[in-house]
């Protein structure tokens, strides 16, 4: 898997994905504050799937909020444990992780479309 942003991340999924994160942005930045905070771990990831998965905790449920996405909140090391992350693989993806106070790591989970994408967060 890339761990950089895709270009074959089209329109479709970017105008679906960007319009749920501008409702959420501020949960998600939240959300990835104290799992660092916490020292949980210092990767956030938040998984984007349009049905319920069994990658994290349900942060934001779409039904109740009218969204095409449901939210769930996770993190490297458990996405690693899942086998979402090959362990090989865990030191590029460390590499490559950007700015958790300024961006937001996605993961999405779609039928047509999985990957690893940073969304930055709105200015405030």
């Amino acid at each position: 898997m890339d761990y950089t942003n895709d270009p074959e991340l089209n329109g479709k999924y970017l105008g679906t994905i960007t319009k749920d994160f501008a409702t959420v942005s501020d949960t998600l930045k939240e959300a990835a504050y104290q799992i660092r905070k916490r020292d949980i771990s210092k990767y956030p990831i938040f998984v984007f799937a349009r049905q319920e998965v069994p990658l994290g905790g349900l942060l934001v449920n779409a039904d109740e909020l009218h969204l095409e996405w449901h939210v769930f909140a996770s993190y490297l090391e458990l996405l690693v444990q899942q086998r979402v992350v090959a362990p090989d693989k865990v030191e590029d993806f460390q590499s490559t992780y950007k700015d958790a106070d300024e961006y937001c790591c996605l993961f999405v989970l779609d039928e047509e479309f999985t990957n690893f994408v940073y969304v930055p967060y709105p200015e405030d």
